[in-house]
Order: structure tokens, then C-alpha cells, then sequence
């Protein structure tokens, strides 16, 4: 019998059934060992020994390989054909040399870029060794991700509280989004006006015309600078005599995009389709591992994690068959494209994402596949073979007009337009553009010489616009550009930095969040070196050299660690207050916006503090340089509503204290209030329902939730008053500490005794029998038996199996998970391990009651031997 390992059970089942029953496949789930979370995983005393756990879950996926591997002909590690799948097969076979089991077991190597009878048959006739410099070039990352990660988040632990975590790769991503939100606010914007002539042919065909010179001399952009400048030009072309004079026409060819790598995948399914990153990997994940066609099941895409642009010459050979023999023999070029990448770094080790079959046209193929995986199914097919396709012919038309204008001086007005000749590649797919702008239509035909008759002349006022926010395929598009991080990894990247609140997503464009600039402006102070796009650039240049066998990996990592422990080393005694000084310089732009009204800096509340960065609880926060006899505060950065609440705005007076009402802005966002502190007494506040525009609440309803709680009635068995009011989860009703939820915010004001009391014992009913409600039956897990199910708990829908539990991504709709994702949502919670819970009798033995000055001053100054959390272990496992 021989053994074959793969990474995931829906490709085990694909290949299962290419072979004979001379062939078992397994499947791994992924990694089956990790850098345990802890200190001492990777030790750099130690020539960087590295120290792998293997979670209960991978162990018993271990046994059960062992036990097949025991008395086998031979094993097969047909897992991935990049780094990651090389190192899994790695994995699986120190393993198994430990223990022993191998003997004179013969190990092959084998990788195939697609789940095809025939790539699987090809692959098994050329097997080859483990590629250890591509296991190197593994082992350099992992373990640079985990010093970083471990070794840079507790210092910001320490010195920025409130911050989650640093990684090599993300923190660089971040200071990207970043960077730009700062170039916006900063943005000034200058104004600039065109003036645009509608003219009529003697055909009445009209058509619009630019005003581009003054007295033969060309105008700049700005040179209309305001509305005086403006008019004047106007009234001037208002009474003028246009000629046609120069008519130029050029034709231009527009050639197709290349094949998808996994980036411009990712950008397109993003742009076209409105798939997230990682949406967009999962649905090919499942097209590359095989579908289930109707009694036959392959995979229907190559491998998806790739940065090659080119094809397979067969490949090629059929692309142009089809495209002949779908648009005719003129939409295919004379010759074969050949395609090289642009990226930064670029391996091209792999062919670019293609259909592994291009007789299995999307519309034979749509019935089998979920709408997501079909759409992007389709994307693929038409990219692949829009990319062998002839070029698109375009004319491009350019007249000048010249105008005697009625103040006696010569102007140029120019119009400008584009016809497509041939449509070539466009009539198959025509490439996704970010932040376009529209293209001028076609011209009327027109004759040097012939007088135009001018019917309106307008005068357009315009602004400057900063640059847009990165959407998350800009921002991929970005990174690949500047070389920073792989295929298989800005996915990910994109989203750690949503699980750490770093940044939000509004309207698909990335927004940083103040936490998330604060850790930026943080590294870019004290550890400016590690989030350089060169320097991480370089770094991943040189584990593309360990993988080629061009370095030592160690070598690299000494080179790292000895100026990154040493950064780190020398802001061990930094204290906070200098933290807090260098970021309120960096970030002064977005703390303190000038408005043009004196220092921006200034208390707003005291005569002479001076606003600043603190740190409290809950995180940063602005705070006056007075205090505790200012106690002014308020969020990091206050634009929109925030700034308009920033001083409170009155909306009249309590007709029973005659204070004022106003609303302001505090640390946590607008709220009512009455009347100002007086004798250190705090005055009465009210929280302003979440969703509630701040701008549209008056008097009337500013008195109502002053009001809050409001007494419902007396509960009949209690005898206890039930209240309704706002908290922290929304509006509620509570009796005698026991809460039930409303379902809408006016139900505070509107809901009544009767209602009030059934909702409470409603929810003790639920309370006494708790249990999460099933969504979805997925089916019988394939490895390990048993169920698998989609739940909706206390916390949100998930994933259950046996005794795991695995949230599913936000990203991802509760109803549309499959089988196979939930197995792999389940393998990864797996692999962390079990929530490891502390009792309070075990922390206060952990904890001494006393600590000596000489241990408190050892502890502050190491930064290596502080254990991190599992936070920090599953950022540098990202």
C-alpha cells in the first residue's frame, strides 16, 4: 500500500479517486506542528534552535498517519508545491523519522498545480526529495515572524497601553493605510476653474471643447485660479468665432492584462465581484481542490497562491484554439503572448491561475458550483483566455478650434474623442480599473476650416482632491508594488489588522482606527528601521534567496536579530511621558487639526493648560495639562460630529432646573447634558442611543433620554418597579437586576407593564435553558466521525465538532458555510490548543504578594524574557 499525504480532506478525496486501490491518501489539515506559544520557541543564543509543539488534534492526525505508514510500500508527500506546502510534507516527515516508523520506507516527493488525473498521474511518474532550501527559506520566516511578534508586542504592551500587537509584515501594511489617512488630512485643497464651450457642426452634431490657450500660450491647471479670472474668459468665448483648425487622429492598440496571479485575483474579485481577500482565497481554494461534477470530481482551477503571469505553452496552444474558435481566427494574434511580472521580487515559480480544463466552459459548469465559487469561476476563464486574445484598435481624435474672441484676443478651445476600431480581447474581458475616470465618447466628423456655431459657454469651478483611501485591493496592489510580504500572505495580513481594530472597512475603503495609528506613529519613532517598505522589501528578498539556495538562513537571522535586540534593548528605560511627546509631534495633523483659530493645542476649557496625549484604562485619549484642576477630555481625533459637539451645542433650557441642555463630546462619543460641573459635582449625562444622528435630536427628545431610566410599573410577584432605559448593549427593560432586551430604541419610552413583564420572564425562561440554536446540519466529519454543525450562540454564529468550537469570520455569511471550510475553521481553532482558564486561588499562588526592587528593575529592562500571550502567538502565527 502506498501512503499519500495532502494538506486538506476535500483534496484527499479529490486525488482518492484518481488513484487505484493501491494508494491511501490522508490528510494533514494544514500544519500539523507550530511554534508553541510561549518563550524559548525560538532561541537566538542558541544558533536559533527552534522548538515545535504538536496540539491533541494534529497528534491524533499524526497516529493515524503513523499507523497507515506502518508496513507501507511507500510514502508520498503530494501536499502544496510552494513554502508552505513544502514545509508541511517536512513537518510529517521529521515526525515520523522520530518516531522511528520510516526504516527502509522509501519517501517521495511529489507536486502537481492542479487536482487533474492527469497532473496527479504526471506528478507520481516525477517525484523528487524534500526541497530543503524551500524548508530554509520556511524556517527563516516562521522564526522572524515569531522574534518580531514576540519580542515587539510586549514592548508595546509596556509603553502604549491599550495596543494589541506588532508583526513583521502587518505593522508595515498598517503604516501603509496609515500614512495615506495622513496625507488626506493634511491635504489643503486649491481651487481651479475650466471653461468648457457646446458647439454645434453644420449638422447640427454637437460636441464639447476645452479652453486650453490664451494668445498661443498653453494654460496650466491653475491658471484660472478663481471666479473673476473665470468670467472674464467666459464673456470673451461667449462672443467669439470658432474655426476648426489642426484635427489629428492616431490609433492606438490597447493590449490584454495578463493571466490572474493570486494579487491581481484578489484586486479584480475585489473591484468586479465585491469579494473580500480572503472570500476570494477560500472560493478558490475549493475550485483548485476539486468539485464534485456530477459523478466525477476535479479540480477546476491551478493553484491559487502564485505571483507567475505566464502559462503552460498546451495551455496557451488551447487558450487560442477556443478563442479562434468562439470570435473567429482575427481575434487571435499572430503569435503566442509571453507575459513577465512587474512585481517587486516576484518568484514566478508557478503558472498563473488558470481553468485546468477549457472544455468546461462556466455555463456547462454553473449547476455544480455555489453562486460565490461560480462567479469567480467565470472571472478566471474569461481573463484566461482575454489574455491570448488579439489587441482592441482604438482611434483616437484630437481638434483644435481656434476662437477670435470678442475682447480681441485668440484663444484655443480643443475637443477631444475615441472610437474602438476592433474590439479584439474587450468583446471577451476587459480589466477593472480603481478610482477611474470616464472616457471622452466619439467626435462628430469635422473639416480644417469649418466654423462651429457656439451655444453655451460654462465656467466650472473646481477643487484639488487628496489621494483616495486604499481599498483592500489597492492596498494589496500597493504591497505587491513595494515587495512586502507573498501571495499567501496579504490575505491574512488584511485581516489581522481587522481583528485588532486596527483599521474598519467603510464603503470598501480602509480606514485606520486611533489605535492603529498611535501603534504606527509608535514604530515609527523608536523603531522606524522595521517598518521601511525597503527594508521588509529585502528581507523578503532574502528568503527568496534562501529559497534558491543563494543564503544561509541562519545567516540572515543573525543579521536581523542583532540590530532588531539591540532597538529594542534601548528603549528599555524609555518612559511613557516620552512616548506620549513624540507621538503627540507625529500625529499633531490628526490629535490637533489647526483650524485657523489660534493655537490648536490650547485647553478649550481652562485658560492656561495645554492639550496632550494620555494613556488611561481604556487606552489613549487627549487630556489637559491641568489636570486634576482641568479635567477636560476627549477622543484622539474630533472631525465630523465629533468636532461640531467638541463645545457643546445648546439646544435650550429644562423647563423644571431652567440649566442648559447641550450636547458634547466625550471619550466615548456625543451625549446629552445638563448644566456644567459645579463644587467638583458631576452634572447629569445621558448616552445617545447607538444609530441616532446627533445632529437631528432637539429639546424635546434630549429631555427624554435626561429622563432615563423611566419606571414601567410594579412587577405583581416581586413587588419591585420595573425600569427602562439604555446600557451598554441597548435599550432594556430590568426588574430587581434581571435585564430583557427591546427590540427597537423608542420601545424605552413606549413599552408598558404588561409587555415589560412578559419579555423578563421570557428571558428566564431562556435563561434556565440555555443552548445555542442550529443553523445548519453540514454532515458527518470525514476523518474523525461525527457531526458537524453551524450554530448561533451568546457570541455570534459558529462552528461545532465534538467538543470544538470555531467562530466563524465576519466576513462570511453563517448560511453559505460549507463542510469542507467548517473542517478547516475547526483544524485551526484545534491547533491553538484549549483555552487556558486561571483560577483566582491559582493567580494569587502565581502572584507574590511583594516584589524587590532589584527583580522589578530586571523585569523592566528585559524585553526577551516577558512571556507573551496567546494574542501575540496567534499574530506572529499570521
Amino acid at each position: 500500500m502506498n501512503i499519500v499525504i495532502v494538506e486538506s480532506p476535500a483534496k484527499a478525496k479529490t486525488i482518492n479517486k484518481y488513484l487505484g486501490s493501491d494508494y491511501r491518501v490522508l490528510a494533514s489539515y494544514g500544519h500539523v506542528r507550530d511554534l508553541p506559544s510561549k518563550n524559548g520557541s525560538v532561541l537566538p543564543d542558541n544558533d536559533f534552535e527552534m522548538h515545535w509543539d504538536v496540539d491533541p488534534k494534529s497528534a491524533k492526525r499524526l497516529n493515524e498517519i503513523a499507523q497507515a505508514v506502518k508496513g507501507a510500500d511507500k510514502l508520498i508527500l503530494a501536499t502544496d508545491p510552494d513554502r508552505e506546502g513544502e514545509a508541511i510534507s517536512w513537518h510529517v516527515l521529521q515526525v515520523l523519522e522520530r518516531k522511528k516508523l520510516l526504516g527502509k520506507i522509501p519517501v517521495e516527493r511529489v507536486v502537481f498545480n492542479a487536482v487533474t488525473k492527469d497532473a496527479i498521474r504526471d506528478a507520481m511518474q516525477n517525484p523528487r526529495a524534500i526541497n530543503e532550501p524551500l524548508v530554509d527559506a520556511y524556517l527563516a520566516r516562521r522564526a522572524l515572524d515569531y522574534l518580531v511578534g514576540f519580542t515587539l508586542s510586549p514592548v508595546l504592551w509596556r509603553k502604549l497601553p491599550g495596543a494589541r500587537s506588532a508583526g513583521r509584515v502587518q505593522s508595515v501594511a498598517l503604516r501603509l493605510v496609515c500614512e495615506r489617512e495622513l496625507e488626506i488630512e493634511k491635504f489643503v485643497a486649491q481651487e481651479y476653474w475650466s471653461i468648457t464651450a457646446s458647439l454645434a457642426t453644420g449638422k447640427n452634431e454637437t460636441l464639447s471643447a476645452r479652453l486650453f490657450s490664451v494668445e498661443g500660450e498653453k494654460l496650466g491647471k491653475f491658471d484660472i485660479p478663481d471666479e473673476t479670472t473665470a468670467t472674464a474668459l467666459k464673456a470673451a468665448l461667449e462672443g467669439g468665432r470658432y474655426t476648426v483648425g489642426k484635427i489629428e487622429s492616431k490609433s492606438q492598440k490597447r493590449n490584454p492584462a495578463a493571466p490572474f496571479t493570486t494579487s491581481t485575483l484578489q484586486q479584480e474579485a475585489s473591484r468586479k465581484l465585491g469579494f473580500s481577500p480572503r472570500q476570494t482565497m477560500q472560493v478558490a481554494q475549493r475550485l483548485y481542490e476539486g468539485v464534485d461534477l456530477g459523478g466525477s470530481t476535479e479540480g477546476l482551477i491551478t493553484y491559487m497562491r502564485t505571483d507567475g503571469v505566464q502559462i503552460v505553452p498546451e495551455a496557451v496552444s488551447q487558450v487560442r484554439s477556443l478563442v479562434s474558435g468562439l470570435y473567429g481566427s482575427r481575434y487571435v494574434p499572430p503569435s503566442p503572448r509571453q507575459y513577465s511580472s512587474k512585481a517587486k521580487n516576484a518568484q514566478e515559480a508557478h503558472e498563473a491561475i488558470r481553468p485546468t480544463d477549457f472544455s468546461k466552459a462556466p455555463d456547462k459548469v454553473a449547476r455544480y458550483l455555489e453562486p460565490d465559487a461560480q462567479k469567480l469561476y467565470k472571472l478566471i476563464w474569461q481573463r484566461t483566455l482575454a489574455s491570448q486574445a488579439a489587441s482592441a484598435e482604438i482611434e483616437r481624435t484630437t481638434a483644435d478650434i481656434d476662437v477670435a474672441g470678442s475682447d480681441g484676443k485668440a484663444y484655443g478651445v480643443r475637443a477631444t474623442g475615441s472610437v474602438i476600431r476592433f474590439d479584439g480581447f474587450l468583446k471577451i474581458y476587459e480589466e477593472g480599473v480603481d478610482d477611474a475616470v470616464g472616457e471622452d465618447g466619439s467626435l462628430p466628423a469635422l473639416a480644417q476650416g469649418e466654423s462651429l456655431d457656439p451655444r453655451t459657454v460654462e465656467a466650472k469651478q473646481h477643487f484639488t482632491e487628496p489621494p483616495p483611501r486604499y481599498s483592500e485591493a489597492t492596498l494589496i496592489k500597493k504591497m505587491e508594488e513595494l515587495g512586502i510580504g507573498r501571495p499567501s500572505t496579504y490575505a491574512a495580513t488584511l485581516n489581522v489588522l481587522r481583528e485588532r481594530d486596527y483599521v474598519r472597512i467603510d464603503k470598501k475603503r480602509l480606514f485606520p482606527e486611533d489605535k492603529g495609528r498611535l501603534v504606527t506613529a509608535f514604530l515609527e519613532s523608536f523603531f522606524q528601521r522595521y517598518v521601511e517598505y525597503d527594508f521588509t522589501a529585502d528581507l523578503e528578498e532574502k528568503l527568496d534567496l534562501i529559497s534558491a539556495g543563494k543564503l544561509q538562513w541562519k545567516d540572515v537571522l543573525r543579521d536581523f536579530w542583532r540590530d532588531f535586540i539591540g532597538a529594542v534593548d534601548d528603549i528599555g528605560d524609555l518612559r511613557i511621558t516620552q512616548v506620549l511627546d513624540a507621538l503627540n509631534d507625529l500625529l499633531g495633523p490628526h490629535i490637533f487639526p489647526d483650524t485657523g483659530e489660534g493655537n490648536p493645542r490650547a485647553c478649550p476649557s481652562c485658560a492656561d493648560g495645554q492639550l496632550s496625549l494620555k494613556v488611561g484604562k481604556f487606552g489613549a485619549f487627549v487630556g489637559c495639562s491641568n489636570y486634576p484642576d482641568c479635567r477636560y477630555t476627549r477622543q484622539l481625533a474630533e472631525t465630523g460630529e465629533k468636532a461640531a459637539f467638541a463645545d457643546g451645542k445648546v439646544l435650550g433650557l429644562d423647563p423644571e432646573t431652567e440649566l442648559e441642555v447641550s450636547i458634547r463630546t466625550g471619550r466615548f462619543g456625543p451625549y446629552i447634558q445638563l448644566g456644567d460641573a459645579k463644587d467638583g459635582e458631576k452634572p447629569k449625562r445621558a448616552s445617545i442611543p447607538k444609530g441616532s444622528d446627533p445632529e437631528s435630536i432637539d429639546l424635546e427628545r434630549a429631555l427624554a433620554l435626561l429622563s432615563l431610566p423611566r419606571e414601567v410599573g410594579i412587577h405583581p410577584e416581586s413587588g419591585k418597579p420595573i425600569t427602562a432605559g439604555y446600557g451598554r448593549f441597548g435599550p432594556y427593560v430590568q426588574c430587581d437586576g434581571k435585564y430583557a432586551s427591546l427590540s427597537t430604541p423608542e420601545e424605552v419610552f413606549e413599552v408598558g407593564a404588561n409587555r415589560a413583564i412578559t419579555l423578563l420572564a421570557e428571558k428566564a425562561a431562556k435563561g434556565a435553558q440555555r443552548g445555542a440554536s442550529v443553523i445548519k446540519e453540514l454532515g458527518e466529519h470525514p476523518e474523525a466521525g461525527g457531526k458537524v454543525q453551524v450554530l448561533n450562540g451568546r457570541y455570534g454564529p459558529y462552528v461545532k465538532h465534538d467538543k470544538i468550537n470555531a467562530t466563524i469570520p465576519r466576513d462570511r455569511a453563517p448560511e453559505d458555510i460549507t463542510l469542507e471550510e467548517a473542517i478547516e475553521l475547526i483544524a485551526a481553532r484545534a491547533a491553538k490548543g484549549p483555552a487556558k482558564k486561571k483560577t483566582a486561588k491559582k493567580a494569587a499562588k502565581k502572584t507574590p504578594a511583594k516584589k524587590s526592587t532589584a527583580k522589578k528593575t530586571a523585569a523592566k529592562k528585559s524585553t526577551r524574557k516577558r512571556a507573551p500571550s496567546k494574542e501575540a502567538a496567534d499574530e506572529a502565527a499570521s
